[in-house]
């Protein structure tokens, strides 16, 4: 529950975390009360990690790897990355504009720099052509 008070944690990661203190046939039993509770859901800790992570500025390729290790089902990952709710162009042209607010779009070396910056930030190339 400590856990769980600060943020969001997946039931791997709350496995994972709790392992090295406690034998696992205690964790088990102990976490899935707590899902059946609902006091822990991987789809929150989904939906919580997605919006932090896109409001910081990072796009949906670069949060996608970092779900992976913990442990989420890859479908509902893709599915609550582009479901919608965020439009991911939108936000690469909002990246551009905060770490270039003077790009020049016809110097080539220029639009190279920042399109390797957005890939760095996990944006693809269908959010990175809003550079024009």
């Amino acid at each position: 529950m400590d856990l769980l008070a600060r943020r969001e944690h997946s039931f791997h990661e709350l496995v994972q975390k709790l392992s090295s203190r406690f034998p696992e046939e205690d964790i088990r039993p102990a976490l899935e009360k707590l899902r059946d509770e609902n006091l822990q859901s991987d789809q929150r800790f989904l939906e919580a990690y997605i919006r932090y992570r896109a409001s910081r500025g990072f796009g949906p390729l670069k949060i996608e790897a970092e779900l992976y290790p913990k442990g989420l089902d890859a479908s509902e990952v893709k599915q609550a990355l582009y479901s919608g709710e965020y439009d991911w162009q939108e936000l690469c042209r909002k990246v551009i504009e905060k770490r270039f607010p003077n790009l020049d779009y016809k110097s080539l070396q220029e639009k190279a720099k920042c399109q390797r910056f957005l890939q760095g930030r996990g944006f693809g190339f269908g959010e990175i052509r809003v550079l024009g």
